[in-house]
């Protein structure tokens, strides 16, 4: 794959999912109380799409015929990581991250946090489309409200 991003940023899939009363999966990072999407990097020559479903699988363990792909975002969505914990966040390499967003259709299947050996997520819940915007990270907040804003359309009664 050949994308140009800005310098200092890593590539980045993120997933935001929704099941069939129209919430979205939201999962708590292990040993903290900061809430997110299930996201995740983009390996060299990797392809977006290839990313989405290997990082989804390995965080909450949903696989690709389990979801259905309705939108993704029209663009790269930057943020950056606040200087005082860039040191420990991705090895202190990266400024922030560049992602790419997925509204994922959950069709079947149930969420598992414990696929891998070292899970992100010890905890997820299905909350309201906008509810994000409120208990997300705060460093974050301007890239869910970009992304939610852009797939709201696909969304029933929102």
């Amino acid at each position: 794959m050949n994308i140009k991003i800005k310098s200092g940023y890593r590539l980045n899939v993120a997933m935001i999912v929704f099941n069939e009363e129209n919430k979205i999966l939201f999962c708590k990072r292990k040993n903290t109380t900061n809430w997110q999407f299930p996201q995740g990097g983009v390996d060299e020559k990797e392809d977006f799409q290839v990313a989405m479903y290997r990082e989804l699988y390995e965080e909450v363990g949903l696989e690709k015929k389990q979801v259905k792909i309705e939108a993704e975002s029209s663009e790269l969505l930057y943020y950056d990581i606040p200087k005082k914990i860039r040191s420990v966040v991705l090895g202190g390499k990266y400024k922030g991250q560049a992602q790419k967003y997925f509204l994922l259709r959950l069709i079947s299947g149930e969420i598992n946090l414990l696929l891998e050996n070292n899970p992100e997520f010890d905890d997820y819940n299905w909350v309201p489309f906008w509810l994000p915007l409120e208990k997300g990270v705060d460093f974050k907040k301007e890239v869910y409200r970009k992304a939610l804003t852009e797939f709201r359309e696909y969304m029933n009664n929102e």
